[in-house]
């Protein structure tokens, strides 16, 4: 099984991929002001297993489109849907998140957290603007520094595995040059990223080394994510999610 398949089988069965909270998304949703009674169509890209979108499908009257390039996710997230009684609401798409069929204003909503820096921040919300509607609302969760300085082995390490990592209020300043009008941000706490997070992936690594044989490869996987949650435990003063809330201009 080469190193893809084998970060899928330790993905797939987790209630997340990335850190985030039911509580935060349900934050971000009453900043973005949103008339949670009217119908709405809502894009969540790059949705995983469903961490956020059953919490949206509960929490709007809206039909969803789940999109994520890994079928897998989308297997696990119907199955989830199913199981919460949301099934109905939300139809998946397996495809590129910089390559997606929609129409231009297709959208009330564009959610997506934990997923846009795998095209980059200001690439995403630029590609992302067409297919909201007139005033519709973008709702990205993006890595960003939280303070306004940090170790330079940390700021080296970062820029190095995500060259656009910046504090908020560049996040906010290419949101205006994009065409957007924020209306809110938050930062994740701590508990998104180990309660949520990698508590239940360090529960899981026992069972992936056994289910792949204890292979080299399936020990350089659990290596190298032990060595991120190493990274956050030391420096997570320094780094966190930021959640971006913003509006579409009419230009």
């Amino acid at each position: 099984m080469d190193d893809y398949q084998l970060l899928i089988d330790l993905h797939r069965d987790a209630h997340r991929q990335g850190p985030g909270g039911d509580a935060e998304t349900r934050i971000a949703l009453d900043l973005s002001m949103l008339d949670q009674t009217a119908p709405l169509r809502v894009a969540d890209i790059g949705c995983g297993t469903g961490a956020a979108t059953i919490p949206l499908a509960r929490g709007l009257n809206a039909q969803i489109t789940a999109v994520d390039l890994l079928p897998e996710f989308l297997e696990a997230l119907q199955e989830r849907a199913r199981d919460a009684g949301v099934f109905e609401q939300i139809s998946t798409l397996s495809c590129s998140m910089d390559n997606l069929p929609f129409q231009e204003e297709e959208f009330d909503v564009i959610w997506s957290e934990g997923a846009i820096y795998n095209i980059g921040f200001e690439h995403g919300i630029k590609a992302w603007r067409q297919y909201l509607k007139e005033a519709g609302v973008l709702v990205v969760s993006e890595i960003s520094w939280i303070t306004a300085s940090r170790p330079a082995r940390l700021q080296q390490y970062w820029e190095a595995e995500y060259p656009e990592i910046d504090v908020a209020s560049a996040k906010i300043a290419s949101l205006e040059k994009n065409g957007y009008s924020p209306i809110g941000y938050f930062v994740l706490p701590e508990h998104c990223w180990l309660d949520n997070y990698y508590r239940p992936l360090q529960d899981r690594f026992e069972a992936f080394l056994r289910r792949n044989g204890d292979s080299q490869e399936a020990r350089a996987i659990v290596a190298a994510e032990n060595r991120e949650i190493e990274l956050y435990e030391k420096h997570r003063a320094y780094y966190s999610y930021g959640v971006y809330v913003a509006r579409r201009q009419s230009f």
